[in-house]
């Protein structure tokens, strides 16, 4: 099963079902990859060391308007306002240190799609306090965008997201074959790198 077929057997939620996520090291141009998403997907602009990140975030915003997409840019709500993104994501350092009320007014002025990257309970609890709509929770599995970094699993993975409360999107080390291991979960999206394919 394609990582797309996957995200397309998850229930509807209201949410992206799948959202390809930029990273500047694996994947530097990440231009082509939205052809490869079904409409009603997202796409979270990362690339946060790039120096041509506007000039990416207005390229990506247009190709998502063409497609029917959601445009997601972490950790800016000034570059999100300035390409008409869909949505902000709050890195998890942000999310518990960072000074909110600016980002979280615009997402709600907007009515604009709010996403936190959560990777323990006390932050999902506090993405939920943040009233965000959904936590993109990593790393599910072992994942070469973190390697070394201790995976929570699919069985924690989902007692997590019972206990918080929140919808919650699977990120790290997402695959067609991974996903299987989450279909019991309360899963609300996949989230990954690579692997979007028709």
């Amino acid at each position: 099963m394609t990582l797309a077929e996957a995200a397309r057997r998850l229930k509807p939620s209201g949410l992206p079902r799948a959202i390809l996520v930029t990273d500047d090291g694996r994947r530097p141009d990440p231009l082509p990859l939205p052809d490869s998403l079904p409409p009603g997907s997202a796409v979270l602009l990362r690339h946060y060391a790039s120096p041509v990140r506007s000039v990416l975030a207005q390229s990506l915003a247009a190709i998502c308007r063409r497609r029917r997409l959601l445009l997601l840019v972490a950790g800016d709500w000034r570059l999100a306002a300035q390409v008409r993104a869909g949505g902000v994501h709050l890195p998890e350092g942000m999310a518990r240190h960072g000074c909110l009320s600016p980002a979280l007014g615009w997402v709600r002025r907007r009515k604009g799609l709010l996403t936190v990257a959560c990777h323990s309970l006390p932050a999902l609890a506090r993405a939920r306090r943040l009233k965000a709509d959904a936590a993109l929770l990593s790393p599910v599995f072992s994942t070469a965008s973190h390697p070394g970094a201790a995976a929570i699993g699919a069985v924690r993975w989902s007692a997590w997201v019972r206990r918080a409360g929140l919808p919650a999107i699977a990120l790290g080390g997402i695959t067609g074959g991974s996903a299987s291991r989450l279909r019991l979960a309360p899963v609300a999206g996949l989230a990954a790198v690579g692997g979007w394919t028709a």
